[in-house]
Parts: structure tokens; C-alpha cells; sequence
């Protein structure tokens, strides 16, 4: 029998905190862009939470230890820790400087291992709303230990680093505002994303995202296409498939 060639799935990488970490929960962002890539790219979840770009920076290479060319996109979501007010928070806290720079090389590790700068999204960590999170911690016996000015001041600090890294860049801490619309309706807690929220980043991240997976076939071939008298001659074949889309009422 002749050897059996592994199939190599492309992936879309979603690197981050506790907002990446609880994309795949019910209605999250994360579990809608890996509904949308079904079959055609395996979306994987590396959110850590409570973790700070330093962190990030440091553990990288464990996630992503060698040269890589099936990785067709990355996301690269830090912010909200880092912006922890020192004096409120030193554990988490990272100086605005350091974060610019963190990013940018994490950016820097991605292109030596093969992931160009061209397939990394940047995220800013989205606007804060500081009466709901005030409230969060004033029920673990803390004070507040971030605000939305700050907040926005990491997430500057992450759109410029995008650019001087030539990566696209989903800057939600103005988009939320923009219009001077009521953000608080994207968060549940004011920090972390309600299902509005989530929907919110699905939508605006599909738009970056979609043209780097748009090419993507879809693997193995659609059932009705199987020659159920012999199909291994349709399962072990190599070659992209059709995507049966608009194949409507069969399952």
C-alpha cells in the first residue's frame, strides 16, 4: 500500500488575552470566523488571560517554535493588560514604550519564522468603560486600575506600531467611539466584550481577514462528490475541491 500524504491544514492564528481566550465562547468572535472558515482553515485559539505583550513577547517562540508556511494569518491582540495603571496594578502593567516596542517584535520573531508581515493583524485593545469596571473591582477589593484615556493611548501606540511594522491593524478603541456612539454596549463588564461586542469584532476583522484565506480551497472533496464504489480513489487524492457553498438541503 502506497504511503498515505498528511494532510496540512492552513491556519488562522488568534494570539492574545482573555478577550482572545474567550473568543470561542458562545457567540464569540473567535467561534464565528472559525464557523466561517469551516473546512477550509483550522482557527486556533492562543488567548491567555490576564497575559501582558511582555509576556507575549517571551512565550511566543514556544507557540511558534520554527519556520512555518501553512499559517495564513495571524492576530495579534494585546493591550488591555498592559494599560493597567502601574500604581494600581504593577503585575500586569507594561510602560506604553515597552508595549510599542513588544509588538514590534513579535512582529519582528513572526517574519523569522516565515509569517510575513502581511498576513499579521494588530488589535488595540478596545475603549474601556470605567464605571462598569470600576465596579468589577471594587468587588475583588481593588480600586480601578484602568481607564478608557490610557486605554486609548496603548491603542495609538499599537496602530502606529502596525504601520512602521507594514501589518493591517483593527483599531476598535476608536472605532467603538466613533460618532460618539455609547460604547458601553460592546462590553460586559466595561473591559471584556458583550455579544454585541463580539459580533462587532467578527464583522470588522472578517473584512482584514478575508482576503488573505479568500483563496483557500475547500479540503476533501464534498460527500455527494465521493465515489462511494471506491472512494479511496476520491479521499487520498491530492488537489483543492469546490467549494459546495451553494449546494443547498443536503447534509
Amino acid at each position: 500500500m502506497s504511503k498515505i500524504k498528511h494532510i496540512v491544514w492552513p491556519q488562522v492564528i488568534l494570539f492574545g488575552d482573555s478577550i482572545t481566550q474567550f473568543s470561542f465562547q458562545t457567540n464569540g468572535w473567535g467561534a464565528e470566523i472559525a464557523d466561517k472558515l469551516a473546512r477550509k482553515c483550522d482557527v486556533v485559539n492562543r488567548g491567555l488571560s490576564g497575559y501582558n505583550s511582555r509576556w507575549a513577547k517571551i512565550l511566543l517562540p514556544r507557540l511558534i517554535p520554527s519556520t512555518v508556511s501553512h499559517i495564513a494569518a495571524i492576530t495579534v491582540f494585546f493591550g488591555a493588560n498592559d494599560c493597567a495603571l502601574e500604581d494600581k496594578n504593577p503585575q500586569q502593567h507594561v510602560p506604553l514604550q515597552e508595549y510599542s516596542e513588544n509588538l514590534k517584535e513579535i512582529a519582528q520573531y513572526l517574519a523569522s519564522v516565515g509569517v510575513t508581515n502581511d498576513r499579521v493583524i494588530f488589535i488595540t485593545p478596545p475603549p474601556l468603560h470605567e464605571a462598569d469596571w470600576e465596579t468589577q473591582c471594587v468587588l475583588k477589593g481593588c480600586a480601578l486600575n484602568r481607564t478608557n484615556t490610557v486605554a486609548g493611548q496603548y491603542a495609538q501606540a499599537c496602530v502606529k506600531s502596525a504601520a512602521q511594522c507594514g501589518a493591517d491593524v483593527l483599531d476598535l478603541w476608536t472605532l467603538m467611539q466613533k460618532d460618539g456612539q455609547d460604547f458601553s454596549v460592546y462590553l460586559s463588564d466595561g473591559l471584556h466584550l458583550s455579544d454585541k461586542g463580539n459580533q462587532f469584532v467578527a464583522r470588522h476583522l472578517w473584512k482584514l481577514l478575508e482576503s488573505r484565506v479568500s483563496h483557500l480551497p475547500f479540503i476533501l472533496p464534498y460527500w455527494g462528490d465521493v465515489d462511494y464504489k471506491g472512494p479511496e480513489t476520491s479521499l487520498l487524492c491530492d488537489g483543492p475541491q469546490e467549494d459546495p457553498a451553494t449546494t443547498e438541503g443536503q447534509h
